[in-house]
């Protein structure tokens, strides 16, 4: 015991105690430069305010923000054997699965959820590029296809965000198998009638891009999104050839026809609820707000139309 600790009181004691702060409390956009403190980021979907630029945003969060006042019921997905390979690196696979799952508090990297938006009840999967890189693994790919089991069942459109790098290595060729499996599911869905919406996050690539990604009825991507099978750089070392600036962006892919929409995450909700509405020829609650910008909107036009015709007739007089 030193001298501090024996003689300083209490309440001096504790100002002398150096005070931990919390990281990430200012994130930096990568476009821009611009710091943006935690809450006000997180208050707005994970967007940088200036610049617009799409963060990636939890998978529990998504899920929060896409049903209506947060409120859907977990849909518990199978359990698989966690090494079927008994796969080893630079570590053991079972250790990595310990400490993704002790850090993100979930099994494995998709969340499957069910609940209503906007009045319409829908099932939805979240695909946590924070748990190994949302790799489709045996897990992922039961949970996903249970997802679309689910929604079979309850007769829901099937709402999936995809964000991955792509098949999971150390599961080898029983990860890849998920890609034919998840296919089946997508089909079961197109059999019994029911909209498959694809929201593609940054990044989509790998083997998810190469099966149920690109497989939905209406495929959406978030503005600035990294979309593609390969990456660039061993694109450019196989062909030998320099690819066009904003390659593999959901830009040039909506451009090219590969994506039928870009959306900004704050109006996501809403598109799909629409979407899934002339689909299904249900009536959907758009929110209260919209609606009465919408009445404004239609409100102000026939107005504009009778300030524009004073103009006309003068331009036919001085014809005239």
């Amino acid at each position: 015991m030193n001298w501090i600790n024996s003689l300083v009181r209490p309440k001096i004691r504790d100002l002398l105690k150096k005070r931990e702060v919390p990281e990430n409390l200012w994130i930096k956009c990568p476009e821009t430069g611009e710091m943006v403190f935690h809450r006000d980021l997180e208050a707005n979907h994970w967007v940088v305010p200036n610049s617009g630029h799409h963060m990636r945003m939890p998978a529990k969060k998504r899920l929060d923000v896409f049903f209506d006042d947060g409120a859907y019921e977990r849909i518990q997905t199978p359990e698989v054997h966690a090494d079927p390979l008994k796969f080893r690196d630079t570590k053991r696979y079972t250790d990595r699965i310990k400490e993704y799952r002790a850090k993100s508090g979930e099994t494995d990297a998709v969340l499957i959820a069910k609940g209503n938006v906007n009045g319409m009840e829908m099932t939805a999967a979240v695909q946590d590029f924070a748990f190994m890189g949302g790799s489709l693994g045996m897990a992922a790919g039961e949970a996903i296809l249970t997802g679309m089991l689910k929604a079979v069942e309850a007769k829901t459109p099937f709402v999936l965000f995809a964000a991955s790098g792509g098949a999971r290595m150390q599961e080898g060729i029983l990860s890849l198998m998920q890609m034919p499996r998840t296919t089946v599911g997508v089909q079961m869905l197109r059999e019994a009638g029911l909209p498959y919406i694809v929201v593609l996050t940054n990044p989509t690539t790998g083997g998810v891009s190469a099966s149920y990604a690109m497989l939905g009825d209406v495929h959406i991507a978030e503005p600035g999104a990294q979309i593609g099978f390969a990456g660039r750089r061993v694109i450019e070392q196989t062909i030998r050839e320099k690819l066009p600036e904003g390659f593999q962006s959901a830009e040039y892919l909506l451009d090219h026809g590969m994506v039928d929409m870009v959306v900004s995450r704050h109006k996501l909700k809403d598109t799909i609820s629409r979407i899934c509405g002339i689909l299904l020829k249900r009536e959907i609650q758009l929110p209260v707000v919209e609606e009465a910008e919408e009445q404004a909107s239609d409100e102000k036009a026939p107005a504009e139309v009778a300030a524009a015709k004073p103009e006309e007739k003068s331009e036919t007089t001085e014809k005239a």
